[in-house]
């Protein structure tokens, strides 16, 4: 094949080198604008993973790059006036950005790749015509991407904070983050070394820290630094520096931007590093993922032709680079809230900075470094128990009511009801979690009237005879278990009088439908009712059924009441403007769609025993423009705890049809961290993290980073109605935050499964010698 490969960088070489060494027939043209040993930036860091996928592919390129690898093992984490917390087993690498360029040039020549420098590439069409393949590796700014925007689809987000990339010939023991609180604001300094003279020294704040500071955007020449801002930052940086030299290259302030690309190929021209994805530096390198794309690509190219080649390669870096991107945007939003972890005491604050990104885990860290982590669990337990246990094991007070442990099965609606009554399937779906082990368990939405069910099959509390259904779980719940039990009191506004969950969620009735209200005659969606706008009297009227169903509860003994302010349900579809177009004093601005959700709250908490607490459960985003946003749920949130609420229940989402949500592990969890941090902490409240948090090891980074207070978990629990002892055992915990009911205390050991490392029998130590195979073994 005839190869063009447009850009010169880590990524462009080392794929022509892999190409040219798996053909050697293979024409390869690099062009690159810059000089041979122009390079911007310092140092660059690679993992484990990368390197033995280098070593691997190409021996000779790593043997070069191993001999000038600067290694460590420890993070410092720096806060002022709290000295440095250590976490080590990290085992980064890194490298002189402009040392390895040379390597893969040298590299390059041998096997015969015509580099091309100080060489603007031809017209793309051009190339695409004449060459066989043309890779784009022209970095954030890709002319390439441009030119074929209508079939890449790219999408560029620039970030909030301002950073500057910088050298200094002061050689860190570590990675360094240091954590400087200014006149001006908070200031974060990420340093590493790259080899035995130097580091790279990356200086990094928020758009506002950076306005107060007095920097700006000055116009400067292509490749010139921008110096006063460096004079600037080297006083401010005085403690750090000790007198040592800062080294600028192309240094100048940025926003970081996020690329994104819909699709990866047009025709034989393919994206690669930069051009195709970018992902924040906080969470490692750029050249590590333009590395990996090249071993990827040369690798399909090797195996299959050209076009499905091209499609293989797209389909198999494209989900790991999303991965790495969602790691990416959580750390960069958490560098971007930085001010509000401040306050942390520098154990917490050490672990949450390691976790930021959700990849590195309270498990991880404890295979990595156990010291660290079990003092981190005695910092924790000091807070709490006074004893060391897993955090999602240390005791919670929510109002006044004791938790044995932290876990909470989250309220998921089971679409099974009888006239409104809870049956035996729910006595033995809500008791089986109860016996499991969690702290708290919840019921499903139960309505607080009949026309305010989603379905014919959700429960209510507006009869007796519900009423006396729900005490019996209640009792069972308290005779059995040390659980405790709460209910969550709602109504489906314009998403009610729908099929079962099982026959078409959100899908309106066939026959026999309830009419549906709303704060304004907007519709779910096109398929369902158009809703009545209720008036003031009806609204008033809906307040008493929230009001009779609270007293309700209280009878039947709940420990918990929460308020479903969520989802797009009534109170819901109240608070979100995408919802909500009223024209009187209950809608327009977040004040007033707030208004009737915090009469309802208010009416409810002065029937709801004191002494009991009292949650509200909240979408913090809507996934949707125009909506509620993080912003508005902190206002939100904030609202709430100044009317009393114990406990905000922080989900997301569900509030229109045509929501675009960003799923993945633990997706809701950043809003409740925000809220926490900014809200509960102030108020003294406690803020419930949910939304696809499956693992212990989850639930254990969150609580310990102080994320969230509590952790609640859905369909983990309907996998696992035992959940929370199974955690235990797995964590090698005994004590009472976790203790098996007395009939199912046999069954805590783990049962054997398959075969053992039993002694050998007697036939096997006959055959004493080499391990052989079956072949070999049986040869006569």
């Amino acid at each position: 094949m005839r190869i063009a490969v447009v850009g010169g960088g880590p990524g462009g070489l080392y794929f022509s080198a892999l190409v040219k060494q798996l053909g050697s027939d293979h024409e390869v043209t690099v062009w690159e604008r810059n000089a041979p040993d122009d390079t911007f930036g310092f140092g660059v860091v690679l993992s484990d993973e990368t390197l033995g996928g280098i070593e691997h592919a190409d021996p000779a390129i790593f043997e070069r790059m191993q001999e000038c690898f600067a290694r460590w093992d420890d993070i410092d984490v720096h806060l002022p006036g709290s000295g440095v917390v250590t976490s080590g087993g990290h085992g980064f690498a890194a490298m002189s950005r402009r040392k390895l360029l040379q390597i893969l040039q040298d590299r390059c020549r041998a096997l015969g790749v015509d580099l091309r420098f100080r060489t603007e590439a031809p017209e793309i069409r051009e190339l695409a015509s004449s060459y066989d393949l043309v890779l784009g590796c022209d970095g954030v700014n890709s002319a390439i991407r441009s030119a074929y925007a209508d079939t890449f689809q790219p999408s560029v987000e620039f970030r909030r904070c301002r950073y500057m990339w910088l050298g200094t010939d002061l050689v860190f023991d570590a990675f360094k983050f240091h954590i400087l609180q200014t006149p001006y604001g908070i200031i974060q300094i990420h340093g590493y070394p790259y080899d035995r003279t130097g580091s790279t020294f990356i200086v990094e704040m928020a758009d506002e820290v950076w306005q107060r500071a007095g920097f700006a955007d000055v116009p400067l020449k292509p490749g010139q630094s921008d110096e006063s801002s460096i004079k600037k930052v080297k006083q401010l940086c005085a403690g750090i520096l000790a007198g040592h030299q800062v080294f600028a290259n192309n240094s100048k302030w940025l926003s970081f931007a996020t690329v994104r690309n819909e699709h990866w190929r047009h025709d034989n021209v393919v994206l690669l590093g930069d051009a195709a994805h970018t992902a924040h530096f906080s969470i490692g390198s750029g050249t590590k993922l333009a590395m990996e794309d090249a071993l990827s690509l040369a690798a399909c190219l090797h195996e299959l032709p050209l076009s499905e080649a091209l499609d293989g390669y797209e389909a198999e870096r494209k989900q790991v680079v999303l991965s790495t991107q969602r790691a990416a945007q959580a750390s960069l939003e958490w560098f971007e809230h930085i001010a509000q972890y401040v306050h942390q005491e520098p154990e917490q604050f050490a672990f949450n900075i390691l976790t930021r990104s959700r990849r590195v885990t309270y498990e991880n860290l404890r295979l990595r470094d156990p010291e660290f982590v079990a003092g981190l669990d005695n910092w924790f337990g000091g807070k709490t128990s006074g004893d060391q246990r897993p955090p999602m094991f240390q005791p919670y007070k929510l109002g006044q009511l004791e938790m044995r442990n932290r876990v909470v099965v989250s309220a998921m609606d089971m679409y099974s009801a009888v006239d409104g009554r809870p049956t035996d399937f729910h006595l033995v779906h809500l008791g089986s979690k109860a016996l499991g082990g969690a702290g708290l368990v919840m019921t499903e939405m139960v309505c607080v009237s009949e026309s305010g069910r989603i379905t014919p099959g959700c429960t209510g509390l507006y009869t007796p005879e519900q009423e006396a259904g729900w005490q019996r779980i209640v009792e069972f719940v308290h005779g059995s278990t040390d659980a405790r039990i709460g209910v969550q009191l709602g109504h489906s506004g314009r998403k009610g009088s729908t099929r079962l969950m099982w026959e078409g969620i959100d899908q309106p009735l066939l026959d026999h439908n309830w009419k549906v209200c709303g704060p304004s005659a907007l519709p779910y969606s096109p398929d369902n009712q158009v809703p009545r706008e209720l008036s003031i009297q009806e609204m008033a009227a809906i307040q008493h059924d929230f009001v009779a169903a609270a007293q309700s509860a209280a009878r039947a003994g709940f420990d918990v009441l929460e308020l479903h302010c969520a989802h797009g349900y009534l109170l819901s579809s109240f608070i979100s403007p995408l919802s909500n177009r009223r024209t009187d004093g209950y809608g327009g601005s977040l004040e007033g769609r707030l208004r009737f959700p915090l009469e309802v709250f208010d009416a409810v908490r002065a029937v709801w025993p004191a002494e009991r607490p009292m949650t509200v459960r909240i979408s913090a985003t809507d996934w949707h423009d125009g909506g509620v946003d993080a912003d508005e749920a902190v206002e939100i949130a904030r609202a709430f705890a100044e009317h009393g609420a114990d406990g905000i229940d922080v989900s997301t989402g569900q509030v229109v049809s045509t929501e675009k949500p960003a799923y993945g592990r633990s997706y809701q969890t950043p809003y409740a961290d925000r809220i926490r941090n900014e809200i509960g902490r102030k108020y003294g409240i406690a803020v419930i993290a949910v939304g696809a948090i499956s693992s212990y090891d989850d639930v254990n980074s969150l609580l310990l980073a102080g994320r969230a207070d509590l952790c609640a978990l859905g369909r983990t629990h309907l996998y696992d109605p035992q959940w929370t002892l199974h955690a235990a055992v797995e964590q090698d915990y005994t004590g009472p935050a976790a203790a098996w009911p007395l009939q199912f205390a046999a069954g805590r050991r783990q049962p054997p499964t398959g075969r053992t490392d039993a002694p050998k029998p007697r036939l096997a130590l006959v055959r004493e010698g080499e391990p052989a195979t079956r072949h070999r073994r049986w040869r006569p």
